[in-house]
């Protein structure tokens, strides 16, 4: 049996966190992150980052603010987490465990 490499392309073709986990590690990263910046790594289009930011948005994962011809968004870290797996974790929770 052989092995991909890390770096290998292939590689990627599964994760254990969702593009919704991606893109609150890259805003947790840099809150004023382009949804350009935040498709290309995460690895999605930028459609799907929209899409993911306004169900964020919707859900008070993230608020949204503008900064001149910019977002800056703002993680609710506080905010728990859906799944009966994960009760009593939080979004901060999660990016801690993370970063």
């Amino acid at each position: 049996m052989s092995y991909k490499s890390a770096n290998s392309p292939t590689t990627a073709s599964w994760t254990f966190l969702t593009n919704y986990t991606h893109v609150l590690v890259v805003l947790s990263r840099d809150p004023t992150s382009r949804i350009r910046d935040i498709a290309d790594e995460v690895g999605i289009t930028q459609r799907a980052v929209q899409r993911i930011l306004a169900e964020l948005i919707d859900d008070e994962v993230l608020r949204v603010t503008k900064n001149g011809r910019r977002n800056e968004y703002r993680i609710n870290r506080r905010k728990r987490l859906k799944h009966s797996l994960e009760a009593g974790k939080s979004v901060g929770d999660l990016l801690d465990l993370i970063s």
